[in-house]
């Protein structure tokens, strides 16, 4: 555990600024403001700070650090979590759980960690061109932020919950593996997801950030970017409003940052959403479409041992069994992980009310968990989502449940309850409303094919968000380039999961890090006249 760096940023000289504190507007210049600080805009913060450039870091949430980090839900969703954790889809079929804090989701993740699959940069080759983001051209940007953030195999024990994903996948001659995560020092405390308590997460938070503070960079929190600030076709900084104390509503304070460059890092539904209302040109009307979220369904089973899947590392264990037995553009893969326990997530995402909610609240200390993401994307019958506007200017995610997506969720249930079962459960239970639960791996199997998948019938969730401003060699089909430059607009880059063109199979953080270090890289050496220094 080391102390909390943001504690001494004045004696440091760090430049942070609360903006819900401001009282007049403010106007200011850099080099490059950086719209977002999570893991695109933290890793291009340090890489652009390196260099020598005056960084200014944009983010609409608070700043919160470690003495902050108490492993309470009930403070940590409305502080570090957009909507409070409640961020949904517009038919309220999809619960999107996204990071809005210093650091943005890498604060609040579970640390899991993959390179971009091979065959999903391989189908990003044929089909859009993307030439120069094959597994050998991306590999010593990987290594880089591997080192850099302590990326590797847990080596601990995995808790309980996990352990069943392991037992029961052996039973069946699965193959799971070890997961890799951004940890360095881990407690194994379990509470990753209310951010880290004693600084071993190796999140933007705590690393990056503090490089580009101690380099000179400006962070200002409790920010909202509000619009581009457009001279004909090239960007030249960003309008902003601070957000209230409790970070919900803006204030009336204005900043407005002009800048030689922006970087824009807000998000998949964050960086669209600051295009469409900056209303920049859109020749290939690309911008918010196509956006990702790998669709979760859920597996809840009821173990006859304790399982308290709130302690321990929460995610070590995963199965790519599903996601390669079929073609990446044939029905729908998915990845098998477990999920931690925490009683305020665990009632919430549950089925039903009443006594029947309450009866399952009873068996948590026995509940464990499996989650099946979807890999969207590489289908005509997946075309994913799209950004719009609320008439204030939020943004609203459209997504379609179809029969496609819901074809692999029933395949997943199906998978999940058999690896359950095999583990020793002894009931399971589909997060579903219908609130069925099985004692028999029969009962099921052929419950499974009864059960009407719909939206709002089944419970889906998803924390990984990508695309909407996809990137690809053709600017009449995708909005950015393989380095994230607009086709049509100049001075500006994005630099986040938005580029991604499909949804990627895996949990992205690892694959925006990588793509942003070699992109910011890039731009460094444009905009400062010399090569970017190496961050690991």
């Amino acid at each position: 555990m080391i102390a909390d760096p943001y504690r001494s940023a004045a004696a440091r000289g760090w430049h942070c600024i609360d903006a819900s504190r401001l009282e007049r507007d403010l106007e200011a210049e850099a080099d490059v403001v950086v719209i977002g600080s999570g893991a695109g805009g933290g890793i291009a913060a340090e890489v652009l700070a390196r260099t020598g450039l005056k960084v200014a870091i944009v983010e609409e949430g608070p700043l919160r650090s470690s003495d902050d980090f108490r492993m309470r839900e009930a403070e940590a969703y409305p502080q570090l979590y957009q909507e409070s954790a409640a961020r949904k889809t517009a038919d309220k079929a999809i619960n999107i759980l996204q990071g809005r804090c210093v650091g943005g989701s890498t604060t609040v993740n579970w640390t899991s960690s993959f390179r971009t699959p091979p065959d999903t940069l391989a189908y990003w080759q044929r089909h859009f061109g993307l030439d120069d983001c094959s597994p050998e051209a991306l590999r010593p940007w990987f290594e880089m932020v591997e080192r850099r953030l302590g990326i590797q195999e847990w080596a601990g024990v995995p808790n309980a919950n996990n352990a069943v994903l392991r037992r029961g996948g052996q039973a069946l001659g699965l193959e799971v593996r070890v997961m890799r995560r951004n940890v360095r020092g881990c407690w194994d405390l379990g509470y990753c997801g209310m951010g880290c308590p004693t600084n071993a997460k190796q999140s933007m938070l705590l690393t990056t950030i503090p490089s580009a503070l101690a380099q000179g960079a400006s962070l200002y929190s409790s920010l909202r970017a509000e619009r581009l600030i457009l001279q004909g076709d090239q960007v030249r900084g960003v309008d902003c409003l601070a957000m209230q104390p409790a970070g919900i509503h803006p204030a009336s304070t204005r900043v407005r940052l002009r800048a030689r460059h922006v970087l824009l890092a807000a998000g998949a539904i964050g960086s669209p959403a600051l295009l469409l209302r900056s209303r920049v040109g859109d020749p290939s009307g690309g911008i918010g479409r196509r956006t990702f979220l790998h669709p979760v369904a859920v597996s809840a089973a009821i173990m006859p041992q304790e399982v308290a899947g709130h302690a321990g590392a929460p995610q070590t264990l995963y199965s790519d069994h599903y996601l390669h037995s079929q073609p990446i553009d044939g029905p729908v893969g998915f990845k098998l992980e477990s999920a931690p326990l925490h009683p305020v997530l665990f009632a919430t995402t549950l089925q039903g009310w009443g006594p029947a909610h309450a009866e399952l609240m009873r068996s948590f200390p026995n509940a464990q968990v499996l989650l099946a993401l979807m890999r969207d994307g590489f289908h005509p019958d997946s075309p994913g989502g799209q950004v719009r506007l609320r008439e204030d200017g939020s943004p609203l995610l459209d997504y379609p449940l179809g029969d496609y997506l819901f074809d692999g969720m029933r395949r997943a249930l199906r998978a999940m309850a058999e690896i359950q079962f095999a583990a020793g459960a002894r009931e399971v239970i589909p997060v579903h409303e219908a609130g069925v639960r099985w004692t028999s791996l029969a009962q099921a199997r052929e419950g499974v094919e009864r059960l009407p998948l719909a939206p709002l019938a089944l419970r889906v969730v998803s924390a990984h968000v990508m695309g909407g401003c996809a990137m690809g060699r053709d600017p009449a089909r995708s909005v950015v380039d393989s380095r994230g430059r607009p086709h049509h607009l100049g001075g500006l880059t994005v630099a986040d999961g938005s580029v991604f063109p499909t949804s990627i199979g895996a949990n992205p953080q690892e694959s925006i890090y990588a793509l942003v270090a070699r992109n910011a890289s890039a731009l460094a050496a444009e905009l400062s006249g010399r090569p970017a220094a190496p961050i690991a």
